[in-house]
């Protein structure tokens, strides 16, 4: 078995914050994520996404944000074991032993688990031609705008990422257009206004209440069909990709079996950001509470709290307030 001080479960943006402030505190730490590399939803969905509501940053690339999260833990020297899912949890005398679909094992003196969603997959339409055409110009994330390059788009969805990704392929995409199933948008407000400002000056085309009929093609997208929903009028667009954002399914996985108090596929957390298991803290998408936001900045601000505690907890002779960053960086930081 290999231990460290802290077991640090998902290494998403709070997760990897929540490295660094164990790291300041002196503590070893591992982080277990599923995915290959760091980041979570950041690396995975939408890294050349801009973030914009970050604390001293007008606008980020999400895969930028996740580079300065990942240098930013980098000098505490962290364990990374990515590509491993972490199957079960529990508490053998003064440790917690964690096991993982690589068949490791690893032991901590305390566990933070900041999983973002749990684990998640695209919301897929059903739509005929769909599945076959996935990967032939179907997609449910962008991963890079290159891919979109001179290429005329389809996006489906009314969320942020469907109007995001509207609005950020202009001047990448030859030709945009934006379906919803509802003439109401679920995007921040100021997004959707830049959308139909955009609309308005003819630079993408955004049509309301319309749905999917079937997405057409041989080796790639070459058609979508699509239909009003109220009189059912269709139309047909010649494309060359389809992007569907219509959200993602999430589920807990494993650690829905930990024996922790859950509440609608969320942890409860207390204001400390202790689970019902004493040692185990959470925070991120992950955890619920009175007043709680699914936002980056908040899940920072969770990192925070959850890892001084748990860093308290796994040495007892530590106090829980770790002091000013600017006094302890230089001091605890290891050569």
């Amino acid at each position: 078995m290999e231990h460290t001080d802290v077991i640090i479960i998902g290494a998403g943006p709070a997760g990897l914050f929540a490295g660094f402030y164990v790291g300041m505190r002196g503590l070893s730490f591992r982080f277990i994520d599923p995915l290959p590399e760091p980041g979570g939803q950041l690396s995975a969905l939408y890294p050349e996404k801009y973030i914009y509501d970050v604390a001293g940053f007008p606008k980020v690339y999400a895969k930028d944000l996740v580079k300065g999260l990942v240098e930013q833990v980098a000098p505490f020297h962290p364990i990374y074991s990515l590509g491993e899912r972490a199957e079960t949890l529990e508490k053998e005398g003064d440790h917690f032993k964690v096991t993982t679909s690589s068949g490791n094992t690893y032991t901590a003196k305390a566990v933070i688990i900041a999983a973002g969603v749990g684990a998640f997959e695209p919301r897929r339409l059903g739509a005929p031609g769909e599945k076959e055409l996935e990967g032939k110009g179907v997609y449910y994330a962008v991963k890079t705008k290159a891919e979109f390059q001179g290429k005329r788009v389809l996006i489906v969805g009314g969320g942020d990422s469907a109007v995001d990704w509207a609005l950020n392929l202009l001047g990448t995409a030859q030709e945009i257009t934006l379906i919803h199933r509802r003439p109401q948008f679920r995007a921040h407000e100021a997004s959707v206004k830049e959308l139909f400002k955009a609309h308005e000056e003819g630079r993408l085309t955004v049509l309301t209440p319309y749905e999917v009929r079937r997405i057409e093609g041989d080796t790639q997208v070459r058609k979508a069909v699509i239909f009003h929903n109220g009189t059912q009028e269709e139309k047909e667009l010649e494309v060359d990709a389809v992007l569907i954002l219509a959200g993602y399914l999430t589920k807990l996985g494993p650690l829905a079996n930990w024996g922790l108090e859950l509440e609608k596929n969320k942890i409860k957390v207390d204001t400390t950001m202790a689970t019902s298991i004493a040692g185990v803290y959470a925070c991120g998408d992950i955890v619920t509470y009175p007043g709680k936001l699914p936002l980056i900045v908040l899940g920072f601000g969770e990192a925070a709290i959850a890892a001084n505690h748990a860093a308290a907890y796994a040495n007892p002779a530590l106090k829980v307030n770790p002091g000013h960053s600017s006094e302890k960086a230089e001091e605890k930081a290891p050569a």
